[in-house]
């Protein structure tokens, strides 16, 4: 069935005429400042008849008038929103920076009674049933998201180029150590006023210093603080691929 078809039958559903909806499209363009809300009569009738798609305003319009959720009416449209964060990965930027938390996850919610958490597993085994969720994984207003470059080295093999951190903004102060090993060592996000750095570090009085993973064949760097450099937060988590045997 084509959106347009999709659209209609749900308008109609909803007892809302071609006039209810633009009258309640002038009013949701008021409250936002912005007449690109608008949906006129004419333009409503292109959309479900004529094929026409519906811009970035007018869909919001559309779903918030019809109570629609937008990942699923992108789906109508061939947009594939919820595939966003993983082709983002397929073509991953070549510097590091910090990224926005997906709207929404597939997470596990129930689980084979078989499922041992204390034991590895494979979850698409284990799962029976899985749900998409709204937000951000863990805590979408206490996490933030950094991507590593796909030219980024600094830390690779330990955090390889093109992973995805979970970075946790609360945690901003450089621990001294001493660490039992480098997974104990903590690693920080830092922005560095020309770009971000995903990195160990340590503070000397007025200074950072970003230290490189060891098989990095990179040398430490140094800058004044806070003058040209903000520790943005702790890396919690790190989502990456393993290399390819080539």
């Amino acid at each position: 069935m084509q959106p347009g078809n999709c659209l209609r039958q749900v308008r109609e559903r909803l007892g809302l005429t071609y006039r209810d909806v633009e009258q309640s499209s002038f009013e949701l363009a008021s409250k936002h400042g912005r007449s690109e809300f608008v949906i006129r009569i004419s333009r409503l009738a292109d959309i479900e008849n004529g094929g026409v798609t519906p811009t970035l305003h007018k869909l919001y319009t559309l779903c918030a008038l019809y109570q629609l959720d937008v990942f699923e009416v992108c789906q109508w449209y061939q947009i594939p929103l919820d595939e966003h964060l993983r082709d983002g990965f397929a073509w991953g930027a070549k510097k590091t920076h910090m990224g926005r938390a997906p709207y929404r996850l597939h997470l596990p919610l129930k689980f084979d009674p078989a499922f041992d958490p204390r034991r590895t597993s494979s979850l698409t085994r284990m799962v029976e049933s899985w749900r998409s969720f709204e937000g951000a994984l863990m805590d979408g207003a206490k996490y933030r998201y950094g991507f590593i470059g796909t030219e980024d080295t600094w830390m690779d093999p330990l955090v390889r180029p093109g992973s995805l951190v979970l970075v946790d903004p609360s945690q901003r102060t450089i621990e001294a150590g001493p660490f039992r090993n480098e997974f104990e060592r903590p690693i920080y996000f830092v922005d560095l006023r020309s770009g971000y750095q995903c990195s160990w570090c340590t503070k000397e009085q007025d200074r950072v210093v970003l230290h490189p993973y060891g098989l990095s064949a990179r040398a430490p760097q140094f800058y004044r603080w806070p003058d040209e450099i903000e520790i943005v937060g702790r890396v919690a988590g790190v989502a990456m691929r393993l290399p390819e045997r080539r």
